[in-house]
């Protein structure tokens, strides 16, 4: 648990964040998962890849650490209390006064969505453990509701009494929050649902789906009230704004499409991010401008007004990301696999994985200036050409069991070997 001293003065300066300027949060070291938005409009959370909860009032940040692995999503309880969730199986409660935060508990699979009922009196946590967790924040115990599928995504009725899931197995259903009893099947998509928004008052729940679904249904018997689905998938983030008048819809190809909830037209469909997908979406309070993140390690906020009109983003500088054919192979297999996560600097620079320069001799967590699980810490390996191939021909979870590392390989021998031979331009010792 850490204090941040200079918490407090952050918290007491006026918040220059202003709705209808384009702007961005940069200083995560990987993308960004997760946004919230202080229900009196003066602070931004940005939940990361990185492992960090970032807390804005100013363009610079307070980073709230406590997760061990990458942090999924986060809300905000009140102005000054926080929940979030990351691939750590931990739900953190978080005092924003003081910066610290305590466990509220964990499940079995990674958390992959928070949310606070009306009333504050209760987070739901969506995991991929097949259940939702129910954590009372005054008083009583917590309970889990088994929905015998990863959960992605949960929204409370307005009383706090039902709860609706969307699941991986494609279905939306409803739970009672008392006593964690299936209350109704609403639907069955057939492919995964990501993402859903509820409005109880006029009605409808609207939800996006792994096949490009974005679909608005009565809340209560799922007749169709209106279908929204381009040739985009998969949808991965929906947003509503204070006043219940816009709907943002995010899918993996980096576009926003902005919906009239009066008659779901189409108000504005653009790119938001330089490279999809879009995994988190938050309107400001005022409704006046829309906030975006994805593989970026940067957070846009685009003014509702216009964003057509609003300053380009500046091209990509990774030659590979801009269509240009120079990149090697080892290079590309680097980008696509590795930079998400660790840099080829002197440093770490805020990554959730440390940097691969001078990997070739160096023992498995030697890296000063990075936090390792305790099976690196005690691990025997050492990297080489031929350690490296191993880890990506099996994959980190074979190879190192309980290692932090995402579950990813590598599968073609000429790729792990050109990844290699990238890495040795970085590191000081050219042979095993």
């Amino acid at each position: 648990m850490r204090v941040w001293a200079p918490l407090l003065v952050l918290l007491l300066w006026p918040a220059v964040l202003l709705a209808g300027e384009f702007f961005t949060l940069e200083g995560h070291g990987g993308p960004i998962k997760g946004i919230a938005v202080s229900p009196n409009g003066q602070r931004i959370l940005t939940a990361s890849f990185d492992n960090a909860v970032g807390l804005w009032a100013e363009r610079a940040p307070i980073w709230l650490e406590g997760h061990e692995a990458a942090v999924n999503t986060v809300a905000f309880v009140d102005d000054n209390h926080a929940v979030s969730g990351g691939d750590d199986f931990a739900v953190l409660l978080w005092d924003l006064t003081a910066g610290t935060s305590k466990e509220l508990g964990r499940h079995n699979g990674k958390v992959m969505s928070v949310r606070v009922s009306k009333d504050r009196q209760m987070v739901a946590s969506a995991s991929w453990d097949g259940t939702v967790g129910l954590w009372p924040l005054k008083g009583g115990a917590p309970h889990f509701i088994e929905v015998g599928a990863n959960v992605n995504d949960v929204a409370f009725s307005e009383d706090g009494v039902l709860l609706y899931t969307g699941a991986s197995d494609g279905k939306v259903r409803i739970y009672d929050v008392a006593a964690g009893d299936l209350h109704q099947l609403l639907l069955s998509n057939g492919f995964g649902v990501n993402t859903l928004v509820l409005n109880e008052q006029a009605g409808w729940l609207a939800y996006g789906a792994v096949d490009g679904v974005t679909k608005i249904v009565d809340a209560t018997t799922a007749k169709l009230i209106k279908d929204v689905t381009l040739e985009r998938r998969p949808i991965l983030a929906m947003a509503i704004d204070s006043k219940n008048q816009h709907l943002a819809v995010g899918d993996g190809e980096g576009f926003i499409l902005l919906l009239s909830t009066e008659d779901w037209s189409i108000t504005n469909d653009f790119r938001a991010t330089h490279r999809g997908p879009i995994w988190a979406l938050a309107f400001s309070v005022d409704g006046g401008n829309i906030h975006a993140a994805g593989l970026d390690d940067a957070m846009f906020s685009w003014p509702m007004a216009d964003p057509d009109d609003m300053p380009r983003m500046v091209a990509h500088d990774r030659a590979f990301l801009n269509g240009d054919d120079s990149a090697s192979n080892g290079e590309r297999q680097f980008q696509r696999k590795c930079s998400i996560c660790h840099t080829l600097t002197g440093d770490s620079a805020r990554r959730a994985g440390p940097t691969l320069k001078n990997v070739f001799g160096r023992r498995a967590g030697a890296v000063a200036d990075y936090s390792y699980s305790d099976t690196l810490q005690t691990s025997d390996i050492v990297w080489s050409a031929h350690t490296i191939d191993a880890l990506f021909d099996l994959g980190p979870d074979v190879y190192i069991a309980g290692t932090k590392m995402p579950v990813q390989r590598i599968a073609r021998a000429e790729d792990r070997a050109d990844l290699i031979e990238f890495l040795r331009t970085y590191s000081d010792i050219k042979d095993d």
